[in-house]
């Protein structure tokens, strides 16, 4: 593939002069000091021209640039920079006037109905073409910066990336402010300020808490992925499938299966099946992310913006997942049950860290993102709503990605593997399952 993408120039977005700024450095929560070495959040949208009234680039850089201005006004904060307090050991956020948010534009000679296809069967070097999609920021050391934006001219449409540090921002942030960034740029009244505000968060100890959980992060590594969209129909046939498989083994579910719970363990168990084999006789291993706003006491207003995420972790036989009888229901009771635990105690496993003891990391099945994420319907800028939208890397050998779909109804779902022949055996597996 010969398509690479250009660079045609940087430019830096400030929040407004007549917005206030913090005035304090905002001190990063424990559940937020555990991210600042950990990998990026990291989406592209693309967006497919349509016409005579489609704008050209330049309007829409302009229309980026001027909006996310404008947003910032709320937003401040991410147009801010990590740092590391000498005084106090905290990580926190600070802004001043002489910070921005990073603006790249860019192009691309290829086609973006192609592009925008590349997180369904994507060979390495596209997979290299759509990492190029989204902004960089220096992982390395601090400060760092805390966000940065990318507008990619395509043939025919154009890509916007957006990168936000994981330790500012979690999924529900990350797109609670493209939702605000997108109907600013529509000239419509944005949607309700976030809360900055990170005494809200209530952990005890709290900031001797975060000075010690700070961590380093683990190599970049490239993944096989490969992505999904699952209709409504299919996602209802196949719960009561589970369920159906569940009785007839002897092991009833005690409610039917959530579409989160039904897909997880689809994914987990094929994932199992793929990467491990029948002699076999060790723990297979599940991770996942749950909001724990509305769970801590006092409950955290829904417009939180950092990273507010606690661990749900759950351990199963390797043979119960390997053999067809039974092994969907056998995953999607566990994970019934792990989220019933995580709702009776959300800060048991804040520290998600803390399973590196009982678990080798690469032997972990990870997921990401949420059902309730919407990006097909918050990110229509004022040119429709995206094509297509993927997360522009994936960072684990053997992790789940979830959004709505496109239709509104359906789920998106991206699976990353290290092995391409890996990858390929998921795939056919789980369009025989849920085809």
């Amino acid at each position: 593939m010969s398509a690479a993408v250009s660079v045609v120039g940087v430019s830096h977005v400030a929040v407004p002069a007549k917005a206030a700024l913090p005035t304090e450095p905002m001190k990063l929560t424990a559940t937020e000091a555990l991210w600042p070495r950990i990998p990026l959040l990291q989406h592209v949208l693309f967006y497919e021209s349509a016409g005579s009234s489609w704008p050209p680039f330049d309007g829409i850089v302009d229309s980026l640039r001027s909006s996310l201005s404008a947003t910032l006004a709320t937003f401040a904060p991410l147009a801010g920079r990590l740092v590391h307090l000498e005084d106090t050991g905290d990580v926190a956020i600070v802004c001043s006037a002489s910070d921005a948010v990073r603006f790249v534009e860019a192009e691309c000679d290829a086609d973006v109905r192609s592009v925008a296809g590349r997180g369904d069967d994507a060979p390495d070097d596209d997979l290299r073409l759509l990492e190029q999609l989204a902004p960089e920021l220096d992982m390395g050391e601090l400060p760092t910066s805390v966000m940065a934006v990318q507008a990619t001219r395509l043939v025919g449409g154009v890509a916007v990336g957006v990168t936000v540090h994981h330790g500012v921002a979690d999924g529900k942030s990350f797109w609670m402010f493209v939702e605000a960034w997108a109907a600013s740029c529509r000239g419509e009244t944005p949607v309700a300020a976030p809360c900055f505000d990170r005494s809200v968060i209530k952990l005890p100890d709290g900031e001797a808490l975060a000075r010690s959980v700070l961590r380093n992060g683990e190599e970049s590594k490239r993944y096989s992925r490969r992505t999904f969209n699952v209709g409504a129909e299919q996602l209802e046939r196949h719960k009561k499938r589970i369920v159906r498989d569940g009785e007839a083994h002897g092991a009833p579910l005690r409610r039917p299966p959530s579409t989160f719970v039904a897909l997880v363990a689809t994914v987990w168990t094929l994932l199992v099946r793929s990467k491990t084999s029948a002699a076999d006789d060790a723990e297979a291993f599940l991770f996942f992310f749950a909001d724990f706003r509305e769970r801590l006491d006092p409950p955290v207003d829904a417009r939180y913006f950092g990273t507010c995420l606690t661990g749900c972790f759950v351990a199963l036989p390797v043979r119960d997942l390997l053999h067809g009888d039974g092994a969907l229901a056998a995953a999607a009771s566990a994970i019934q049950e792990e989220i019933r635990r995580m709702a009776d105690d959300p800060l048991a496993l804040w520290d998600f860290f803390s399973l590196n003891s009982r678990a080798a990391y690469e032997k972990v099945v990870t997921v990401s993102g949420s059902r309730g994420f919407c990006p097909y319907d918050v990110a229509d800028f004022g040119w429709g709503k995206p094509r297509s939208t993927v997360p522009a890397r994936m960072n684990h050998d053997g992790q789940m990605a979830l959004a709505r779909a496109g239709d509104g109804r359906g789920v998106q779902v991206s699976v990353s593997l290290l092995e391409p022949k890996q990858i390929d055996d998921f795939k056919s597996r789980f369009l025989e399952l849920l085809g």
